[in-house]
Parts: structure tokens; C-alpha cells; sequence
């Protein structure tokens, strides 16, 4: 018997093990959250998989995406990850990256719990689509997006923020006849 996966899953083993054990799967952890919605930051204008395979090396050299830590990266800091080649070096996204952190911290001391927040916008449970028809914005990413925004964070657009509702649950985008989806 084969297994039917979303299309875009089917030509690499990363991307299978990522579309299996984790794309879609609701993240309610705010942290982890935020973690997904800067590397979506990082994928913008790349290919996915280019960030799963940095993804380690993200993780390594953001320290977790510890919010607390990245949020006091300075311009040392700065450089030293535009030198490192195992992640995407970009100056705007790695500052992005560092004010979202900044963002984040200043929900949380306003009260503002971020998986509250963005599980709020999105009614509490995920969004299913019509597993025919997958669009790269919404209006629901567009207000997230505007939302974000008037909190400080930069680099999450709404067709950003829709790919990070799909990998982290909030939306099911997998396709009809997909094993995973609902």
C-alpha cells in the first residue's frame, strides 16, 4: 500500500519526515511558535527545504530561539551570524529576527500570551481547507499580519505568516487524500 502525502513531500526524504511528524501538526507552545514564524521569516524568497537542512544550525546559533537571549544580540552578535555560511545571512532578517525576539518579550510582559494571541485570531482550533484549492494568503494571514505589525514584528508578511499557519497547525492545508489530513 503507498501513502498519500501532500505532492510537495513526496520528492525528498527531509522534506517526508518533515511533512510527517511535524508540518501541520497544531503547535500550541508560544515559544516553538514564534521559533517557526522566524525560520518561515528566513525561507522567504527560498526553498523550504533550504531551511531544514540550516535548521540545526539555526537552532545552534540562536540559541534555542530563546527569545530571552536572542532579544540581547547586539551588533557583535550581528556580525558573527552574517559570518556563519550554515545559516541564511541576511542582515535584515537576522535584525528582524532579533526585534521579533524583542516583540515577543514585550507581549509577554504586557500580558499578551503569543500562542493566546495568534490561536485566538484563528478561533481556537485549526482552520481546515478545502484540501483542493491552497492559497499563499488569506484574509485570516492578512489581519495576523497587520496584527503582528502593530506589535513590532518585522518580515512576516501575509503570505509569510500563511506558510507559518500551515506548518505549525493553525491552518490544515494538507490535500485531499493526503494520510495526514484532519
Amino acid at each position: 500500500m503507498t501513502i498519500q502525502r501532500c505532492p510537495w513531500a513526496d520528492n525528498d526524504p527531509l522534506m517526508r519526515a518533515y511533512h510527517d511528524a511535524e508540518w501541520g501538526v497544531p503547535e500550541r507552545d508560544g515559544r516553538a511558535l514564534w521559533e517557526k514564524l522566524m525560520l518561515d521569516g528566513f525561507q522567504a524568497g527560498l526553498s523550504w527545504i533550504t531551511i531544514l537542512r540550516k535548521r540545526d544550525a539555526f537552532r545552534e546559533v540562536f540559541k534555542g530561539f530563546d527569545p530571552e537571549i536572542v532579544a540581547g544580540f547586539d551588533e557583535d552578535d550581528i556580525q558573527r551570524l552574517l559570518g556563519d555560511a550554515r545559516i541564511i545571512r541576511s542582515r535584515a532578517k537576522i535584525a528582524a529576527t532579533i526585534g521579533n525576539a524583542r516583540a515577543y518579550l514585550a507581549m509577554r510582559d504586557a500580558g499578551e500570551d503569543f500562542s493566546d494571541f495568534v490561536w485566538g485570531m484563528a478561533g481556537g482550533k485549526p482552520v481546515i481547507g478545502n484540501g483542493v484549492d491552497i492559497p499563499a494568503k488569506t484574509p485570516l494571514s492578512e489581519e495576523m499580519w497587520v496584527a503582528l505589525k502593530k506589535r513590532g514584528f518585522k518580515f512576516v508578511g501575509p503570505v509569510i505568516v500563511y506558510a507559518w499557519m500551515q506548518a505549525t497547525g493553525i491552518v490544515d492545508d494538507h490535500v485531499a487524500g493526503c494520510f495526514r489530513r484532519h
